[in-house]
Parts: structure tokens; sequence; C-alpha cells
């Protein structure tokens, strides 16, 4: 079962000063925290301030490459979770056909956000991410883990959706 999901925010791992991509559901019953590197979450965070570039970036040139070959993002699900790395595709209506391309989940959401596309995560993903292990040096799994239930809103710094 596929839960449709948006960008709550895009926060900074407390622990690991790595950059961290907050869904969740419309109900908000579901939240997701996807790590991502720090140049994917420039791509992202760029896109949520409506920031242009002079030139193209990676994922305004794939964007403009699926639209200039006329095919349509339909929506990314991300898909699976495996040894705490998340899996995604991103779905593509070409000449009246569904493709589903591999991507990584910080790419599907940057490219996702260019285009307006819907994000969706599969329920299992949301379940295993619950059982991720943390392996940061200095990483205390049961304070992470509490961080990221109390997460509030007004956290996610600059970066709020």
């Amino acid at each position: 079962m596929q839960i449709e999901m948006t960008i709550k925010g895009l926060t900074v791992d407390p622990i690991t000063n790595m950059p961290i991509v907050i869904l969740r559901d419309s109900e908000e019953k579901h939240v997701l925290p996807i790590w991502v590197g720090v140049f994917e979450a420039n791509a992202i965070a760029s896109q949520i301030e409506n920031v242009a570039s002079s030139r193209p970036m990676t994922h305004d040139l794939l964007r403009n490459v699926i639209q200039d070959l006329k095919a349509r993002i339909d929506r990314i699900v991300i898909s699976d979770i495996q040894d705490n790395t998340f899996f995604s595709f991103i779905h593509m209506e070409v000449g009246g056909e569904i493709v589903a391309v591999d991507s990584r989940p910080s790419d599907a959401i940057a490219l996702a956000l260019r285009v307006s596309a819907p994000i969706f995560v599969e329920k299992t993903v949301i379940e295993g991410a619950k059982k991720l292990e943390f392996s940061a040096e200095n990483a205390e799994p049961e304070r992470l883990t509490k961080w990221l239930e109390d997460l509030d809103p007004e956290d996610m710094g600059k970066y709020k959706m």
C-alpha cells in the first residue's frame, strides 16, 4: 500500500550533522525522515526556496530533458529500504505508457519538487524505517529516536514547507 506524502521540511540531524528530508502524510499519522547528502539537500532546498540559478542545475536539466521528450513525471515512489538505504522510482508517462526509472530518493524528491509530482511511500518502508540502525560514532539510537518523535515543525529552520 502506498501513502502519499509531502515534504514537511528539511532539517539537520543533531548527532551526525547530516541533512534530513522530513516527509509526512496529510493526516499526520506517518512521518518518514530520509538522510540525504549535502549536495542533494541543497538541490531540494533551492527548489523549496524558489532559488533560480543562471544555468540549469542537474535536476533542472533532467526536468527539461523529460519535458522536451514529451514525457511527464507521474509520481515518485519510495519503494524499499534495505540496510538503512532507501530506494525509489520515478514513474514517467512516455508515449502513453508508464515507465519506472530507478533513482535515489533525494534525486527523485528534487525532481518531484520541480514538476509538482506527488510523492508516495510504500507503507512497508515507513514501518521499516522505524527499525533503522544508527551507526554513526557517538550516535545514541534512543536519543535520536526520541528527537524524531518529538520533532516540531518549528525545529525545521528556514526550510519549512
